[in-house]
């Protein structure tokens, strides 16, 4: 059942303990003892367990539970592995349509076998698979035990849809898939079981050490028809007649979060939540709310809400140029906006995200512990998805003196930022896996963040940094923050809604008082990573915690009943509400240069896909100029105001970087 395990730090909020280097039934079978003694124990600081092949991965809380403190806790729970029952292996039976519409590749795989299509069902469905792990999407099982017989290699060119409960083959493994999803295994059947379903508790209907057996059925039998479409999203809608806020624009791209689901990962649920937790924490303590409701993440064109009630708000993280009804707003404040108010954005001066917290919280269904939005999965949040115009969203009751707050941070005390983001990480879990050389590569040059970069992870560019024998390792757990290397050597830091496992050497972690600082570094900036210690990471992190218990204090004895606030040295002359889905900032040029009329400008690197315009046309509000692929999508760009083209300053195919004038206006 494996030898002495090693442990292995994944920042300063996980620890993977690792039994071996192999996939085996008696190694997995005690990882998931180690799951369920630590589970049973439950030390104070516990956060939960995500069992994997043949490592578990433990994250905690560092502030209640130290790195040092939780090894000797794991070694004692270990010795007692004899005093935890495994629950006796469940046998799940899927039903499996086999070949044709259900099965495309059926012929292909029996083809390569050189058999018969009902050769390969049978061997297909002649074995009981062991399910190792969840991971890779919600309620996808890893299967183990399948013939080298009918092995496949995956597809050349995956597919981008795949349905909900296929059946596929990829290379030795074989699976099912829980969701509608791209995908680029060999599809071989369909199931109409729902692998995954919200409502259901715990959610996944497999689960680590059960035993997975496919049987087949005809597609009369089947009733295929009535298959859930388990890949419809699983965020709730909220009450229409709700009082709170109404979505004029949705911006680039909004959505509900809070900080994040916690305790689904072993069943492959990302933790998602804000991508710079200290923000919303900041924002909401701003407004007097505790630090874990939910509020609005806005990345780099900021959307337009209207507020049907009083309320209280605060926007803290990127500096996107906020505005109320159309006057510049100071940032790290709470402010009062009356019924009817028009909260706006003009466009990014810095950073790439920003967080709306509004006193009583955005109060969207809770969905398997959180509020937050996963996007990929359509799970939570509203309607699982990014904010459109037109939604409505319901804002949390609060007490009287928290709707009066007025707390403020001053400026000295914002996070800094500059041209070069340094970000502090803990070398690990296999730093092991790369050359001496590749560790100072790694922690000696500048990486430049791509336009491949989401809310799954920020892929840089750079020099390489060298493995000693390759990049796959067998899937283990994955941590916020985590710097994984692919064959190319080229790091990637895994964000909030990367997958709970994955199968690459990871290099190092980003700290925790650091993921804001990766997550508002916007695509063609510089980061440089900083080795730390554990030690020098928890007295980080506590110095973040005890500014947060500053921003309470300063919140909570602020002056109540003040109006609010305006910046008025901010530079954003023109507050533009026609963002709609726009990577850019508006420089809205007035007083002496005024003749050179309005520029819409690039805010960030991309490729321009679309023109729409021509000069001396006519343009209304928020009309479509033309379309940037940036950050994985096609953003449009909308006119900030009714008036005529003056000058366009692009062309299609063309690759602009930040800053870069694209549309110009004449003078109004």
């Amino acid at each position: 059942m494996g030898g002495v395990p090693r442990f292995l730090p994944a920042g300063d909020r996980a620890l993977v303990v690792e039994y071996g280097d192999t996939i085996d039934p008696d190694i997995n079978a005690r990882v998931r003892a180690l799951a369920a003694v630590i589970d049973r124990d439950a030390p104070a600081g516990l956060v939960e367990t995500v069992p994997t092949y043949r490592s578990l991965m433990i994250h905690y809380d560092p502030s209640v539970l130290p790195a040092d403190a939780l090894e000797p806790l794991v070694r004692d729970a270990d010795a007692r592995l004899s005093s935890v029952a495994l629950p006796a292996p469940r046998v799940v039976e899927v039903p499996t349509v086999y070949g044709g519409e259900s099965g495309p590749d059926l012929d292909e795989v029996a083809a390569r076998a050189g058999m018969r299509t009902d050769q390969v069902v049978a061997i297909h469905a002649g074995t009981d698979y062991l399910v190792y792990m969840m991971g890779f999407m919600p309620g996808f099982p890893y299967l183990g035990g399948m013939s080298p017989r009918i092995a496949t290699p995956r597809l050349g060119t995956p597919r981008t849809i795949v349905p909900a409960g296929s059946v596929g083959i990829a290379g030795a493994q074989t699976g099912i898939y829980p969701t509608e999803s791209p995908g680029g295994w060999r599809l071989i059947g369909r199931t109409m079981v729902t692998l995954f379903d919200v409502q259901r508790t715990p959610p996944a209907m497999i689960d680590a050490g059960d035993y997975v057996r496919f049987v087949p059925i005809e597609p009369r039998d089947a009733a295929m028809a009535s298959l859930q479409a388990t890949g419809e999203p699983t965020g709730a809608e909220s009450p229409a007649d709700a009082p709170g806020l109404t979505v004029l624009d949705g911006g680039m791209l909004t959505t509900v979060q809070d900080l994040g689901r916690t305790g689904v990962q072993r069943y492959g649920v990302p933790v998602a939540g804000a991508m710079d937790p200290w923000a919303l924490r900041a924002a909401n303590l701003l407004v007097g709310n505790p630090d874990a409701l939910a509020g609005l993440e806005a990345t780099l064109a900021g959307p337009t809400i209207q507020f049907d009630i009083d309320a209280v708000i605060a926007v803290t993280g990127a500096d996107l140029r906020p505005g109320i009804d159309g006057r510049p707003m100071a940032m790290w404040q709470a402010h009062r906006v009356r019924a009817g108010g028009v909260l706006g954005f003009a466009g990014a001066r810095s950073g790439l995200r920003a967080y709306i917290a509004v006193a009583g919280g955005v109060d969207v269904p809770v969905v398997l512990g959180s509020r937050s939005t996963f996007t990929p999965s359509g799970i939570g949040g509203h309607l699982g998805r990014a904010l459109r115009a037109g939604d409505r969203l319901p804002i949390g009751a609060c007490s009287p003196e928290v709707a009066r707050t007025t707390g403020r941070l001053p400026p000295g005390a914002w996070p800094a930022r500059g041209p070069i983001h340094h970000l502090r990480v803990v070398m690990g879990p296999q730093d092991d896996a790369f050359t001496p050389e590749g560790i100072a590569t790694f922690l000696a040059e500048s990486y430049t963040v791509t336009p491949h970069a989401d809310r799954v992870g920020c892929r840089l560019a750079g020099p390489r940094v060298a493995h000693r024998s390759g990049a796959d390792i067998v899937s283990d757990g994955t941590a916020f923050g985590a710097v994984q290397v692919t064959g190319d050597g080229v790091p990637i830091i895994l964000m909030a809604d990367r997958g709970t496992t994955g199968g690459y050497t990871k290099i190092a972690t980003v700290i925790s008082a650091d993921l804001g600082v990766a997550a508002q570094a916007a695509p063609g900036e510089t980061v440089r990573f900083v080795r730390v210690d554990l030690a020098q990471a928890r007295a980080i992190a506590l110095g973040r915690e005890q500014a947060l218990g500053e921003i309470e204090t300063i919140a909570s004895s602020a002056p109540t009943g003040a109006e609010p606030v305006y910046d008025e040295d901010s530079g954003a002359a023109l507050l533009a509400d026609g963002y709609a889905a726009f990577a850019a900032a508006i420089g809205a040029v007035r007083g002496p240069q005024a003749a050179h009329g309005d520029v819409v400008r690039a805010g960030m690197p991309g490729l321009v896909v679309e023109v729409l315009v021509a000069v001396g046309d006519t343009v209304e509000a928020r009309q479509m100029l033309a379309s940037i692929e940036a950050m994985k999508m096609q953003n449009a760009v909308r006119a900030p105001r009714a008036g005529r083209v003056a000058r366009v300053l692009v062309a299609r195919g063309a690759r602009v970087e930040t800053g870069a004038p694209l549309i110009e206006f004449e003078p109004e």
